[in-house]
């Protein structure tokens, strides 16, 4: 492909390994919350939220990352 398209490439992986990264600590957090005692469930749910967000943009960012190889 072009040299713009490489750029992008490099821009996609970048910004799906800060997602991945992300929702590997965000998993973390939550696990340790849900064993806290008196732990926040607002706080909790929340972050539950973030994570199924994130988890939707990394299958997004994946799928502008993969060629579209069914026409």
């Amino acid at each position: 492909g072009s040299k713009m398209d490489e750029i992008n490439q490099i821009e996609i992986e970048k910004r799906l390994m800060s997602l991945r990264e992300e929702h590997r600590d965000l998993d973390i957090a939550i696990e340790q919350m849900v064993v806290a005692p008196h732990h926040d469930q607002l706080r909790l749910g929340r972050m539950k939220k973030r994570k199924l967000a994130l988890k939707d943009e990394i299958r997004y960012v994946e799928s502008q990352l993969v060629p579209d190889i069914i026409a």
